[in-house]
Formats: C-alpha cells, structure tokens, sequence
C-alpha cells in the first residue's frame, strides 16, 4: 500500500515477520466474493511475501488471524488449514470491531528461514 509507513516482511535473528495481509489482489483492490475465496487471497499473498523472504508456509511457526465476525471463523479454518500442515503453527484468532480498508479477514505469520 502506497504511501502506508510497513514493509512486507522483517527479518530479525532468522526469523521472518509478515505484515498483516488482507485480501487485496494484484491490482490493489479488495478482492470481491466469498469469505472462503478471500482467505484464499489472503494465504496467496502471504505465500508471495515468505517466497520473497526465502522461506514457506513449511517453516511458519506462528499465526493471528483477525476476523470482524466469529461467525466466519469455520470457514476461514477450512481454507486456512489447506495451506498448512502438522505440526501445524500457533495460532490465535482475534474479532475485531474492524479492519483496514473494510477488509473482513486479516492474518500474519512469523516463520523461520
């Protein structure tokens, strides 16, 4: 984002921190459709970020998901889960009253090189 004061990732003492990411597509736009499909561009855009970084999903080792409804925590476990595998990271899940730009759903992570 354009002029917003973060990076992507940082790196400290071999690990990797990510930003926060929502479901903004390659245009820059929030992606319009399902909570699943935007957890799907939310894990892809954090996929692009830890391959930049040098590392994957396989070395994540921490996770918050921030969510403004609990309601569509099931389905954002569902697709969430696709992208991870045991031993699966540590995790929390947050509600929130709301998310940059309206997003609906946002996750960090923290993973080793």
């Amino acid at each position: 984002m354009a002029g917003v004061p973060i990076s992507k990732f940082r790196e400290a003492n071999g690990l990797i921190y990510t930003s926060g990411q929502v479901y903004l597509t390659p245009e820059g736009k929030l992606l319009e459709g399902t909570v699943e499909e935007k957890v799907h561009q939310v894990m892809r855009n954090l996929d692009g970020i830890l391959k930049e970084a040098g590392t994957s999903f396989t070395n994540v080792v921490k996770t918050t998901i921030y969510v403004i409804d609990m309601a569509s925590y099931g389905k954002v476990n569902e697709v969430y889960a696709t992208y991870l595998s045991e031993p699966y990271p540590a995790r929390e899940v947050v509600c929130v009253k709301e998310l940059p730009l309206g997003a609906e759903v946002e996750i960090s992570m923290v993973a080793f090189k």
